[in-house]
């Protein structure tokens, strides 16, 4: 089995996948009489010509590490952006697209405050929260046509 190494989440290290949506740097704007600090268009979503966004809550199972890899995914036409309901890290995964299938994976550990958004055709794992209850909410693509493709790896990878 393969082995890679959880990595920080970071704005330029997940720059080929997608956007990491937080609060960091000097806010767009000061709002609401001054109580609210705006971070502005933090991702780019993306849902085709004939989709609209929808928002849907997702409760999965909390996994561990190491944690074994065995499927990828991709939405062909639409972005999916991941936002944690609760305050725990989670685990996220993602691999660059290698002439229609995943290449070598990365994986990323998330800090408290950070949600992510994956664009349209990123090969990814599944919602791997690492702590219960696995709460998020899930902004995707709601529309005609089939938004998902999955891809069974041969060999699996280790993730620590």
């Amino acid at each position: 089995m393969r082995t890679i190494r959880t990595e920080p989440l970071t704005a330029a290290a997940f720059a080929p996948f997608g956007d990491v949506l937080d609060a960091s740097g000097p806010p767009d704007r000061i709002i609401n009489a001054g109580l609210c600090e705006r971070f502005h268009d933090r991702a780019r979503l993306d849902f085709g010509a004939d989709g609209r966004a929808g928002i849907s809550i997702f409760q999965a199972q909390p996994r561990s590490l190491p944690y074994v890899l065995t499927l990828l995914e991709r939405h062909p036409i639409g972005s999916q952006a991941f936002v944690p309901m609760t305050p725990h890290p989670f685990l996220v995964i993602t691999a660059p697209d290698q002439n229609g299938q995943p290449g070598t994976p990365r994986a990323f550990l998330t800090a408290p405050g950070q949600a992510i958004n994956l664009r349209r055709g990123v090969w990814h794992g599944v919602l791997t929260p690492l702590h219960a209850p696995g709460l998020f909410a899930v902004v995707d693509r709601v529309g005609p046509g089939e938004n998902l493709e999955e891809f069974p790896l041969p060999v699996p990878w280790r993730i620590v």
